[in-house]
Order: C-alpha cells, then structure tokens, then sequence
C-alpha cells in the first residue's frame, strides 16, 4: 500500500499555529512566515494563576506558574516577527478534561496519559472552536509536533485487505466516511515521535492540521533556530505533565487510603500509601524487601489492593482494550495483523487485532490483541495504537492485560 505526503500550507494561506515558547513551536511559526503564509499565534492559557498542586516556578512541565513566562516570551517573539498573536483561555476545559481525569484514573487503578487527552479535547479542540468564536479565522492549524500526515493513494479498505486474516472475498470494513482519509505517519526523526499522543485527532480537524517537522530531526530544529537567532534555541525541553513529587497535592482533596501490597499468591507483603501513588512496572517506592526486586503488577481499585511480582511476572502477550478510534471512521469488521505500541516509549510490535464484542466502532466495543512477542508492564489506562508501515490505523484504551 502507498501513501503520498500531505504537504505543508501553501504560501497566501493562513494559518494558526499553537505555540507554547519552547523551540519547535516558534521555529515552526518562523518557518510558515518565510514560507508566505500569514501567520496567527495562538497559545492556550491553562495555569489558574495560582498555587495550585504545589507547582513552582521553574518547574518545567506543561502545566504551571511557568505559563506566565511562556506567555509572555511568544508575544515578544510576534512583535518582534509582525505575527498576529492572541492568548485562548481553555482553563475549564483543561481543568474537566485533563486535571480531574488525571485524578480520577490514578485514583480507579489505571495509568493516565494527559497528553493523549489533551490533544484531542483541548489543544485539537477547545483552543481552535475558542479561535473561531473570537472571529479568528485561518485556513491551517499548524504545531511543531514530530509527526507526518499522509493520504493512502488508494482505498484505505484495500489496505485492510493486505493485512486481513480473512478470505478476500468477505468484506471486511465498515462505516467509512472516505475512502482515502488524511492518517498520521512517523516522524523522519524516531527518537522524537509523537503520533502515540496523537492518534485520536478526529478525521475533520486532521484535513486542516499540518505539522511542520515531519521530515526533521530534533538536532536539526535546533541548529536551524540557533541560525536564526531565536531565544527559544537555549531553553530546556518541557519535562512531565506533573512531577510525582507534588502528588500528595494534587490528591490532598480526597485523603489516600492505605491497603495491602499482596503477592501475585495472595499473600500479604506490607501496606501502600494509596493507589493514586502507583502504576504497573513500577519498582521504586514500595517499601518491600523481598531479596529481589519486586514491580507493581496489578492494582485493583474495588479491594484497594495492589499485586507485586518479579519482572517476569510482568510479561503478558495478550491484552484487551476499549473506546476505540479509527483511521477516517472506517472500522475493521474483521482481525488483521499489523503492529501495536502500548506505550510512548515502546517500539510497535507485530500482533493480532481482532474483535472481541460485535459492537465495533462505538465506545464500548473491545478489541483483543495477541502480540508475536511477550510484552512487559501492560498498563490499563494507556493507550494501544495500531501501526502500519509506520501509518497509524487506529487505537484504544487498555482495559486488561491477561497473563498466561
């Protein structure tokens, strides 16, 4: 199967591009701007203004006092490039859609990802409708995400046909709403991927996004922004959404319940602080002695109990996950076989998707996936995304992981 590349706005075009003042989002505006094009800043505002969890100053994640400085570097930047500059405030939506979920998945036993939330409800979605309220109009929503877009050159149902496990003479999809829909490709640069985060972009805001570094490296979005002189070259990159470190705030709303540290027998090893402080694979801060080295294997929010194991322990090749998203809403009816990364930090691994309830493209349907090899620390709450030739199909939310 072939894919073409989508490519970059065309000079006269406007476009909107979300900047957050690290270097790849200003870079990029600069870029779009000497391309022709007109170009609007926007940066989403999501800090409350006050101490919110904990978070000081220089702390470095996406999220907190830091925003102010943000803020106020992109608008020097605009000035100083004659690019039109506004400020969104989603704090609300930032709020209901990523704070309060964070919470309430630690808190149910499951490992969050803000980021995958996030861009699908606020930075692909509340800061652009928020825009357009304000008469903000454009014609592209560009980011500096590592990320390509491409379009198949055929019918994406052929595309299933090569991989199907079924007879070619069955149909196999269903629900397309076009045949050759705009899908997320791997960036030139690996190491800096971002299509894990993005795959639940919906369809209609994907046929207007661009992202300006498909095929660029890291290293080279920095020497190019050293070359142009930009202050957003010498900053450190963003760090985590929240550091662990100010966890006891962030949950100080509700008190933590201890409960048992319990082998993968049943048996009783010692007590945890609260579930909100744990996800699967975790290995430092439980407290155990064992004599060899114990992970988090299992949390189960009903009994307030978390499983422990070995490494070992962890490997699983089969798991289930839910509230799936497909490339152009055209669904697989069928199993296929394609590659499958349960985490940013894992490559894709060759497995077998397939359908597990008949309900196939709604929220609630499940899919089953057999990887070829074991797979270490399946964490519910995370996402499973399907690759094809490094193209992404689609993906879910891991309910379960099932051990042999």
């Amino acid at each position: 199967m072939q894919f073409e590349d989508i490519g970059l706005p065309p000079a006269g075009s406007v476009v909107a591009i979300g900047m957050s003042g690290g270097v790849d989002s200003t870079l990029a505006a600069l870029l779009l701007k000497k391309r022709g094009c007109t170009v609007i800043g926007l940066t989403m505002a999501k800090w409350d203004g006050g101490s919110r969890f904990g978070l000081e100053q220089g702390t470095g994640g996406c999220y907190g006092p830091d925003e102010v400085n943000a803020i106020a570097q992109c608008r020097q930047f605009c000035t100083e490039h004659g690019i039109e500059y506004h400020v969104i405030d989603v704090q609300n939506e930032y709020r209901e859609q990523v704070l309060d979920y964070f919470k309430q998945e630690y808190r149910s036993g499951r490992t969050p990802n803000p980021c995958i939330q996030c861009n699908v409800f606020v930075k692909f979605g509340a800061l652009l409708e928020y825009a357009r309220k304000q008469n903000i109009s454009f014609d592209y929503f560009c980011t500096g995400h590592y990320a390509r877009l491409v379009r198949p050159v055929e019918s994406i149902e052929n595309l299933y046909r090569e991989i199907t496990v079924l007879s070619d003479n069955k149909r196999m999809q269903k629900g397309n709403d076009n045949e050759r829909p705009v899908m997320i490709g791997c960036a030139a640069d690996q190491g800096k991927d971002q299509t894990y985060f993005l795959y639940r972009i919906p369809q209609d805001i994907l046929e207007k996004v661009r992202f300006v570094f498909s095929g660029m490296t890291k290293k080279e979005v920095y020497q190019l922004a050293k070359e142009y002189g930009l202050a957003a070259a010498s900053q450190k990159e963003s760090q985590d959404f929240i550091p662990q470190e100010c966890f006891d705030a962030v949950f100080a709303d509700i008190p933590a319940q201890t409960g048992n540290f319990v082998s993968m027998e049943g048996k009783v090893l010692g007590k945890h602080r609260g579930i909100q402080y744990y996800t699967v694979g975790q290995r430092r801060g439980l407290g155990i002695s064992a004599g060899y080295p114990l992970y988090v294997r299992s949390i189960d929010a009903q009994k307030n109990q978390i499983e422990l194991s070995d490494n070992d322990g962890l490997l699983c090749r089969v798991l289930e996950a839910d509230n799936w998203v497909w490339a152009g809403n055209f669904v697989p009816e069928g199993p296929f076989r394609a590659q499958v990364k349960i985490r940013l930090a894992s490559p894709p691994s060759d497995a077998l998707i397939e359908p597990v309830s008949k309900n196939t493209g709604l929220s609630n349907s499940i899919w089953r996936i057999t990887f070829e090899k074991m797979q270490r620390a399946v964490a519910p709450g995370q996402s499973a995304v399907v690759y094809f030739d490094k193209i992404i199909l689609g993906g879910g939310v891991i309910t379960r992981g099932i051990y042999e």
